[in-house]
């Protein structure tokens, strides 16, 4: 069964009412939002196996702390697309504003077009597959999970990040203190080319280059002041 909400005529807390109360539910439909014109937070606290298409752009923090539901943007998405997501998978078609998916700690964050500046930043075990390129500051405090990016990256990729993967096809401006060039071994390229299937990306594992810590900041060490 698939629902169609129209905001033209019914408001955005009435719209996220529905649909969390629809995860919560398990109600097992579909729903449509139409004319989202921009809204804030939209889709956001899901709970729940749903699936949701809104048919437009988004404004700020759409689908945050998302958990179970697919979420998919015909559209463009404002800053903190998938903030704090849990689990599920989000979809961007379009572009996605500054820090999309921080803080996310699992599911599929899938972003069709490019990502502006700390895309990824402070992630928790979220993946995030960009089939575009990213802005700068990306991965800022990365802890745990994987970024793919078939696009280039702009500066301080990694800065000070943790146990996160960092893969990227196009060229890097510059890395982030403590962020090295690292081996891409057979277990890589068969988590790379898993993420790649599942967001439906054109390339090729073998194409990418890995990305992680050096682990020299995990604890102070005088001989690296001047990095922290």
């Amino acid at each position: 069964m698939t629902i169609t909400l129209d905001m033209a005529q019914t408001d955005l807390r009435t719209v996220n009412t529905t649909l969390q109360a629809a995860a919560k539910g398990q109600a097992n439909e579909a729903y449509i939002i139409e004319n989202p014109r921009g809204s804030h937070a939209m889709a956001c606290g899901l709970d729940g196996a749903l699936d949701v298409t809104v048919k437009g752009s988004t404004g700020y923090y759409t689908a945050g702390m998302n958990k179970d539901a697919t979420v998919t943007v015909e559209g463009s998405a404002g800053p903190g697309v998938a903030e704090n997501m849990m689990s599920g998978v989000v979809t961007i078609q379009g572009d996605a504003s500054q820090y999309a998916g921080a803080t996310g700690h699992g599911g599929l964050l899938n972003i069709r077009g490019n990502a502006s500046s700390r895309c990824g930043i402070s992630m928790k075990g979220i993946d995030i597959v960009v089939h575009g390129s990213i802005g700068h500051m990306c991965a800022f405090m990365a802890q745990k999970g994987n970024l793919v990016v078939l696009g280039d990256a702009g500066d301080a990729l990694g800065d000070s990040l943790y146990e996160a993967r960092l893969f990227v096809r196009g060229s890097v401006k510059s890395l982030g203190a403590d962020c090295i060039e690292k081996e891409m071994r057979d277990e890589h390229l068969t988590l790379l080319a898993e993420l790649l299937e599942k967001a439906g990306a054109d390339a090729k594992p073998e194409e990418f280059k890995r990305y992680g810590s050096a682990r020299k900041l995990y604890n102070f060490n005088i001989d690296h002041a001047d990095e922290y």
